[in-house]
């Protein structure tokens, strides 16, 4: 299938069931978020109104998933110790689960015997969204791409679940 680049705010609202993240990078630097974390690097303060420039676009689309009756999740695998990209992320997931996203957490080293895909995405209903990205946690070229075939979405499905299975909701998980 080539490479498309559908709009997320568009996929997301026409989701009827599920909508699942799987994140598995330890560092991101797309740039929407560039000075909020700058920000927080400069002076340990994370930006977690929901009602702020930042979120509240976010928070309105995941507000609108839940409220037609989609089960948002995320499951992040990240590295420990974790880098300070994971500890700027974790202190903004409160936004997140505000919103009506479950959390969860998988340690890396927990994760070993699971086969998991190369790539982030998006799970939404019966399709999955994935997500490019360059080493360098930049937005690749296309920075998504929309996938149908069923055999493909199931497999990524079944990592997903055998991930968030073994993942930590996000209050227990503590960043030492």
């Amino acid at each position: 299938m080539p490479p498309s680049e559908p709009r997320f705010d568009e996929l997301l609202a026409g989701a009827r069931r599920t909508a699942t993240h799987l994140e598995m990078r330890d560092v991101y630097a797309v740039p929407d978020e560039a000075d909020d974390y700058r920000r927080w690097r400069e002076t340990g303060e994370r930006d977690v109104d929901p009602a702020s420039a930042y979120w509240s676009p976010w928070v309105a689309m995941v507000r609108a998933a839940t409220a037609r009756g989609v089960a948002m999740r995320r499951v992040r695998i990240i590295s420990e110790p974790v880098s300070d990209y994971i500890r700027y992320e974790h202190a903004g997931t409160v936004v997140n689960v505000l919103a009506g996203e479950e959390v969860r957490w998988l340690p890396r080293h927990q994760a070993v015997g699971l086969l998991l895909p190369a790539v982030d995405g998006w799970l939404i209903d019966d399709q999955l969204l994935v997500n490019h990205f360059t080493g360098s946690g930049t937005w690749a070229t296309p920075p998504m791409e929309l996938r149908t075939e069923s055999d493909l979405i199931q497999a990524y499905a079944d990592a997903v679940e055998a991930a968030w299975d073994r993942a930590v909701p996000h209050h227990q998980y503590k960043i030492s």
